[in-house]
């Protein structure tokens, strides 16, 4: 038994009264009805005892009956909510701030810095199907790269778009942190993230990179920040006259700055160093966050017309086998 039965059609229960003038129809055939072969009297037969049949013959028009009345009620479309299902609606929206300086180029990590942070980030984004999640992008100033979104596609091909070159160089960090938040503050999720990935120090920007985490803080917006690059020196490829050349080069990341925008923010300084502690990283910023979802039960209506289909279906063809076999030659 269903919990709660709605119909989407309950209109078409008006069908119902074309019952009345349907039974009233049958009644006054039955009692027109003539014999086939007449006769001067009926005295001889009068008190004959009539069969089982003569009575049951009325079967075939109540089958008929209901018949029409479930095909009725498949009209008036029947709909269930007894199936309760526990849904997770993480209801976060997070903005990627990345890093596309040209120091972004070096090979500490696979293919390089940048390709590893775009690859990472995808498979981060795959995992998080509740979310809605924006792009932002920044070097020597900062653009949206993509607005909020919950399209997977469209944010996957955005980002394989992503380049070194794109905008001026340099390491705007400020810049591309307000960008993020002036993304986030007007949503109304239950949580807003910020994941500020950048391998330098602050060198370009009008916005200093704690007056942004201090404008986050007041939107209630957490920021992970998260350093790349090895520690020490780096290869770097040089472009030189006889072709692409590698060179080690001292690596510089702010991590003190980087670590009070974290701290302001309610949010965690990371360190990456290759590609499999970026992963690592991006996989617990997926656990903190994913400690915030909130189940929530409901109902989700299902179609339940098909039983009474079946049903009326079986209604009439049993009707039809009656009428042509037992009771074919009974008015």
């Amino acid at each position: 038994m269903f919990d709660e039965v709605t119909y989407k059609n309950p209109e078409f229960f008006y069908l119902l009264l074309v019952l009345i003038p349907i039974i009233a129809w049958y009644i006054f055939r039955q009692k027109r009805s003539t014999a086939s072969i007449q006769v001067s009297t009926t005295a001889a037969i009068a008190k004959a005892t009539r069969s089982a049949k003569y009575y049951l013959r009325h079967i075939v028009f109540l089958l008929e009956l209901a018949a029409i009345s479930l095909f009725i009620v498949v009209l008036a479309r029947p709909q269930s909510s007894s199936s309760w299902e526990n849904v997770t609606t993480e209801g976060i929206d997070i903005v990627i701030a990345l890093d596309i300086s040209s120091s972004m180029l070096a090979r500490d990590f696979s293919p390089d810095r940048l390709g590893a942070a775009k690859n990472v980030a995808m498979k981060f984004i795959a995992g998080r199907e509740y979310d809605r999640i924006g792009l932002v992008v920044f070097s020597g100033e900062a653009f949206t790269q993509c607005p909020l979104t919950t399209d997977r596609a469209v944010l996957m091909n955005l980002f394989k778009d992503i380049h070194s070159g794109m905008i001026e160089d340099g390491t705007a960090i400020g810049n591309g942190l307000a960008t993020a938040v002036a993304r986030l503050k007007d949503s109304n999720a239950v949580s807003r993230v910020v994941i500020l990935l950048t391998d330098g120090e602050n060198n370009r920007g009008e916005v200093a990179p704690l007056t942004a985490a201090e404008i986050a803080k007041t939107f209630g917006i957490r920021v992970y920040t998260i350093g790349v690059g090895s520690r020490g020196t780096a290869p770097y490829p040089f472009q030189t006259p006889y072709g692409t050349q590698i060179r080690n080069v001292e690596v510089k990341i702010d991590e003190k700055t980087l670590q009070e925008i974290s701290d302001i923010t309610g949010g965690k300084y990371f360190r990456a160093t290759n590609n499999a502690t970026l992963e690592e990283i991006y996989h617990e910023i997926d656990k903190l966050e994913k400690s915030k979802i909130e189940v929530r039960e409901f109902s989700r209506k299902s179609e339940e017309f098909l039983p009474f289909a079946i049903a009326g279906a079986l209604a009439l063809i049993l009707s039809l086998l009656l009428k042509t076999t037992i009771f074919r030659n009974i008015p």
